[in-house]
């Protein structure tokens, strides 16, 4: 069966770019999401998320009229779904998003369609996704686990996205998909729809396989970010430098340590190993423990502005204010993506540090998220250093990569991404290019008057 039309069910950060890279291979795309903003500014030929060359790919599938946003969902050959799966209390998995997915598809499903869900879930949720059309659509024949080669009316199957925020045109497009139908027709139908856009090997597997895939891709990168950051705490206990430690072991033939930061965000890594937990919350040992090194990496890396507010407290002798200026709130260098942010979270937490006053700076928002609204003031990084007590930076953005050199060195600095390693004895006063005296003291005036307190 040809597949002229594809609906995709949720256009965050993995949806809007898969929409528009089929709309570029000769679909028709019909985008399905519940805000209304997105549906617009989509509407509109622009891209309310920041991906490298999405904006301009948005506007010429949009222009051309083969992308389109909707409220509503409408009838299509294929479905694809890629909404978020959080978890919720004691890291149990949230479906709420794809059981809602699934009630707004199911009454313009019809015979020879193909549904697919994207969402990275826990075991078994694509059979929970069949449960859900079944209890919705009992007029048609919808296959489960057990069908194999019974005829179905539908297909259903998952394909979990494997891409690299900041690259994910590129990768959709290259990167080997893995697919797990629920039957071995279902993973015929859905390869039919990968391959309209996919050059990368497409590799056939049942849904439980594929959806352990993906756990399991995620949870190998966890476990070894875990072991950087567990390095990088004890270097820092034992006086070392542990970027200069991992560039040296990693010299060895078979070695390839991570780098260390301040935790681990995005929806996939900091969220995707909870699940095998748990299912399996006596088996995987290794898998938990390197989720608590991580989820703790945050409380380190707090404890150490915390000493060094202490420290600008002792040298002043005064209780004016501590200026910490946090640097970066993404998950990840030069991306806006806030989702499950240890930079996000730790600017938080310092907000409420009484006697202290945050300062972030993340080039890629225009506005502070909800959480930080009131608390932190959101200015530029040159203004955040020049006026800065204590600093942190958090996120390795390619804007922060000279600003070391703004930086007085009588001010302390926090740097858990290892950016400004090399930093030197540089000192204001010799960069005076940048003018910094008037501008500085300026800056501080109009901060003063922005952070003053009711």
């Amino acid at each position: 069966m040809s597949i002229a039309t594809v609906s995709v069910i949720g256009l965050g950060y993995i949806g809007l770019p898969t929409a528009a890279i089929l709309a570029s291979s000769g679909c028709q795309v019909i985008g399905v999401d519940i805000s209304e903003h997105a549906v617009a500014t989509i509407n509109d030929g622009r891209a309310h998320i920041v991906e490298p060359g999405l904006g301009a790919l948005i506007a010429s599938t949009v222009g051309q009229g083969a992308l389109r946003a909707t409220l509503i969902a409408e009838p299509a050959d294929a479905f694809m779904i890629a909404v978020p799966t959080p978890f919720k209390g004691d890291h149990e998995p949230d479906l709420a998003y794809v059981k809602s997915a699934c009630d707004t598809i199911a009454p313009v499903l019809k015979k020879g369609d193909t549904v697919i869900l994207e969402s990275t879930s826990p075991v078994g949720a694509t059979e929970q996704v069949a449960k859900w059309l079944a209890a919705a659509r009992p007029d048609l024949v919808i296959p489960t686990a057990r069908s194999q080669d019974e005829f179905t009316d539908i297909a259903i199957a998952y394909c979990p996205e494997r891409v690299l925020p900041g690259n994910v045109l590129i990768e959709l497009v290259k990167n080997d998909r893995v697919i797990g139908g629920l039957t071995p027709a279902c993973s015929e139908a859905a390869k039919r729809v990968y391959a309209l856009f996919v050059k990368g090997e497409i590799i056939l597997t049942d849904a439980r396989t594929a959806e352990m895939c993906k756990l399991a891709e995620n949870s190998f990168r966890d476990v070894n970010i875990a072991f950087a950051n567990e390095l990088s705490i004890v270097c820092d206990r034992l006086d070392i430098d542990v970027w200069e430690l991992i560039a040296l072991a990693n010299r060895h033939p078979r070695v390839d340590i991570l780098q260390p930061g301040p935790g681990v965000g995005g929806h996939c890594i900091a969220v995707d190993p909870w699940f095998i937990v748990h299912s399996s919350r006596d088996q995987a040992r290794l898998i938990r423990k390197a989720r608590e090194v991580n989820d703790a990496k945050p409380d380190w890396v707090i404890d150490k502005v915390c000493a060094a507010v202490d420290e600008v407290r002792a040298a002043r002798g005064t209780d004016e204010n501590v200026r910490i200026a946090c640097l970066g709130l993404a998950f990840k260098r030069d991306i806006d993506d806030l989702r499950e942010s240890p930079a996000l979270a730790i600017c938080e937490r310092l907000a409420d540090l009484p006697g202290c006053d945050v300062i972030a700076v993340e080039p890629n928002i225009d506005a502070l998220p909800k959480q930080l609204a009131g608390r932190v003031v959101l200015e530029n990084v040159d203004v955040a250093i020049g006026v800065a007590d204590v600093i942190l930076l958090l996120v390795d953005h390619h804007q922060f990569g000279d600003a070391y050199r703004l930086v007085d060195t009588r001010v302390p600095v926090i740097d858990t991404r290892g950016l400004w390693r090399e930093r030197r004895d540089v000192r204001r006063e010799n960069a005076a290019a940048h003018e910094p005296v008037d501008t500085m003291k300026m800056a501080v005036g109009d901060l003063d008057q922005s952070m003053a307190r009711p």
